[in-house]
């Protein structure tokens, strides 16, 4: 009865101790190290604009909004049949704090470089000069969140084209 005893006493201190059994195997997890959360940059898809400039000295649209850091193509048409020369227009978008009639001022200048003034570090991006019936278009990152100025820099048309491009 002694061993019985014994025997018993045993196996309940083996089982209770964790003996004779697999360890309990937590479930599996992924680490939060590794998870990415998505930020919305990440997730930011391409935006393309158009904007028109016709023979009447006007842009079609005076607001364009677009997000932060997003790459915006912005594609610039001339409508009108009037040459580059007569009525040409561009589309400029001058960095915050720049003064628009001082810049168009400073473009009259620069006939030679499209009304861009060489050398100026207050564009943040710009088309090309076009005449009636033609198109260009230009690719960039949008700034940060805020309101910029954009313009036309043909001699004179910065008075009717102009506009604000509003970053969110």
């Amino acid at each position: 009865m002694k061993q019985f005893v014994i025997i018993l006493a045993s196996a309940f201190i083996l089982f209770s101790c964790g003996g004779g059994t697999e360890p309990a195997q937590e479930p599996a997890t992924t680490p939060a190290a590794t998870e990415t959360p998505a930020t919305e940059e990440a997730t930011l898809e391409p935006v393309t604009l158009t904007i028109a400039g016709d023979d009447h000295m006007k842009y079609d649209k005076d607001k364009l909004t677009v997000k932060e850091g997003q790459e915006v193509t912005l594609i610039l048409t001339h409508p009108g049949t009037m040459t580059k020369d007569a009525m040409g227009h561009n589309w400029v978008l001058l960095k915050k704090g720049v003064d628009i009639q001082e810049f168009a001022m400073e473009a009259i200048g620069a006939k030679d470089n499209g009304y861009i003034p060489v050398g100026t570090n207050k564009v943040i991006a710009h088309t090309d000069m076009i005449g009636g019936g033609e198109e260009t278009k230009i690719t960039f990152t949008a700034p940060k969140k805020g309101t910029y100025n954009f313009l036309c820099t043909f001699p004179g048309h910065f008075a009717t084209m102009q506009g604000k491009f509003i970053v969110e």
